[in-house]
């Protein structure tokens, strides 16, 4: 009787993709008018974003930046734009603004804006 001769299974698509998404958020509006701080609600995004369960832990995955009056997300892991909207939403509540500012969506597909009314 012949020797069983195991099958090594191959793989069919190459290199897996690696996800990378980039989120921006202008704030322009708001800060023209002063009613709201850049950099207070950058802060709150790296306190409040959650890594693997943990909130404040960004480590090498997500990267937060802002330039003037527009804060940037890059992920090299699945984000959902929805828990960056909830989290937009939670901020102004939390100030006291979401009366007076919406956040509104731009033309573009992975950015957003937030407009005074």
């Amino acid at each position: 009787m012949a020797p069983k001769t195991q099958k090594v299974p191959t793989k069919k698509g190459g290199k897996a993709k690696k996800t990378h998404q980039k989120f921006s958020i202008n704030c322009a509006t708001p800060v023209e008018d002063e009613i709201m701080d850049v950099g207070a609600f950058e802060d709150f995004l790296k306190s409040r974003i959650k890594v693997n369960g943990k909130a404040g832990n960004l480590g090498s995955e997500v990267a937060l930046s802002r330039d003037k009056n527009e804060v940037q997300l890059t992920s090299h892991i699945p984000f959902s734009k929805r828990y960056l909207k909830y989290l937009t939403k939670k901020f102004l509540k939390k100030n006291n603004l979401r009366d007076y500012i919406r956040k509104t969506r731009s033309l573009g597909k992975r950015s957003s804006d937030t407009a005074s009314a």
